[in-house]
């Protein structure tokens, strides 16, 4: 995994967080990073593939995610839910990304932005979600990332 495409999803996640809770488009957002020097050393097209594919499919994604949730997504702390949002859409929709990266990708940027279990909520969302949208791949690896 490349060190652009971590950067890419860390900058995602921030403009996702953005989109969720200010009410800007995505268009607006990624016209805002594009304009500053952020995205220097991210990969660029993954960035906005991520937002824009996340954003215009948050209501496709929380059906994936609902039925894992102890709670309504509503009420999950909205970096979680910025994270669960970007692993659903890379686990149903990026079959290239090993379903292990996916989730440890989202357990990291929960580790850096969420709430301090947060990634322990993260780890255990996106592992059920693989077992159902990877359940070939989970199983051909041996199982539950656990």
């Amino acid at each position: 995994m490349s060190a652009s495409r971590k950067r890419a999803r860390r900058l995602a996640l921030q403009a996702l967080y953005q989109w969720d809770l200010g009410g800007q488009s995505a268009a607006d957002i990624s016209a805002q990073f594009l304009a500053s020097d952020e995205l220097g050393k991210a990969d660029v097209d993954y960035f906005e593939e991520l937002l824009n594919q996340v954003s215009a499919r948050a209501g496709e994604l929380d059906e994936h995610i609902a039925p894992l949730l102890d709670r309504p997504i509503a009420e999950v702390d909205p970096v979680e839910r910025a994270i669960l949002r970007m692993g659903a859409y890379e686990l149903a929709r990026r079959i290239d990304v090993p379903y292990r990266v996916v989730i440890n990708e989202g357990v990291e940027l929960a580790k850096t932005f969420g709430a301090e279990q947060g990634h322990r909520f993260v780890n255990g969302v996106l592992d059920k979600l693989a077992a159902r949208l990877r359940a070939a791949e989970v199983e051909a690896r041996g199982g539950r990332s656990g």
